[in-house]
């Protein structure tokens, strides 16, 4: 297969590509390298992909349909595309509710000009990154695909839910296999500086104060990058329209994530306490049954094992990853 991935100098999207090229596929990878302030991390991503057989690098942005034609249009020697991976996004919740009109633009109008062209040139198969924040609320146990998921809390949630119901639409209309992959707080090496593992071990290393939004009793189910990209590849067998949760099914306290992180850094955090945001949720945690049924996946890292990779790369990397802030 010849498989395009949008947001392939993303967190997910390098660790994606990297399993798609092991496993012999040819990846065209595309990112708009577009925020500069964490342009150094997203050129380490890409340096790791060039160069290896089978991958080729365009920057271009999802939200210009003609910047993204040229990809399907033009021949590619190693043959059509045959799958679009959509990891191309703005994420975080925060950082939505200052300019959701950015999120919309990308996660929305980004994912319809690529159905677009999937629809024009024949391309039947589309995997889409989505969030566990489509389930907005409160929640006291493992939540399935098939619960209430009409009510985000934030415009990063309500914009991954519309692309989820724009791509329901072109599945049943043009027969496009689906998969909307619904991913649980992801961290590892290489993570995004504004999710809270990265921010914790970068914070305690640099004996930097921690900020944590709430009296750290909320639990997040934490899931490493490489379990993510192990199910991502695997949904790219999905026949129909299917959302998937992906999740390691057990959610973990932030206090009790420090403490790992202390233990793993032989170091004491100082940790600043402020009021929890509105739009953050006390609880996620994932039913996985679905995935494991339809994709026979099931995660393989532990919040323990993962803390000790990401503290490593973090440390291997300290020079220039200490001013990601």
């Amino acid at each position: 297969m010849t498989i395009l991935v949008t947001g392939c100098a993303g967190f997910i999207g390098h660790r994606v590509a990297s399993l798609l090229l092991d496993a012999g596929h040819a990846v065209h990878g595309v990112d708009h390298l577009g925020q500069s302030a964490y342009r150094r991390l997203q050129e380490w991503r890409v340096n790791s992909l060039l160069g290896r057989p089978g991958f080729a690098f365009d920057q271009r942005d999802v939200t210009n349909p003609k910047d993204l034609r040229q990809l399907f249009a033009d021949s590619d020697p190693r043959g059509p595309t045959t799958a679009v991976v959509n990891l191309a996004a703005l994420a975080g919740v925060r950082g939505s509710v200052d300019s959701p009109g950015a999120y919309f633009n990308v996660n929305v109008f980004g994912a319809l000009n690529l159905l677009e062209l999937c629809r024009e040139f024949g391309v039947d198969r589309f995997v889409l990154a989505s969030t566990s924040s489509v389930y907005g609320g409160e929640i006291d146990g493992p939540v399935s695909e098939d619960a209430d998921s009409s009510r985000p809390l934030s415009p990063y949630a309500a914009s991954k839910k519309a692309a989820e119901a724009l791509l329901h639409s072109y599945h049943h209309l043009n027969g496009m296999n689906v998969a909307v992959l619904r991913y649980f707080t992801v961290y590892g090496p290489a993570g995004r500086p504004d999710m809270s593992i990265f921010r914790f071990i970068r914070r305690v290393v640099e004996d930097e104060p921690i900020t944590v939004f709430g009296d750290g009793t909320q639990q997040r189910d934490f899931t490493y990058v490489d379990d993510i990209a192990r199910g991502t590849v695997a949904a790219l067998g999905v026949a129909g329209y299917e959302t998937i949760n992906l999740g390691y099914g057990s959610p973990v306290a932030l206090n009790d994530v420090i403490g790992m992180i202390e233990n793993a850094l032989g170091k004491k955090a100082r940790i600043e306490y402020q009021e929890r945001h509105p739009a953050d949720p006390m609880m996620t945690w994932a039913d996985t049954g679905r995935a494991r049924d339809l994709l026979d996946w099931t995660p393989a890292v532990g919040i323990e094992e993962g803390i000790r990779h990401t503290v490593a790369w973090y440390e291997a990397n300290r020079d220039w990853a200490k001013v990601l802030k």
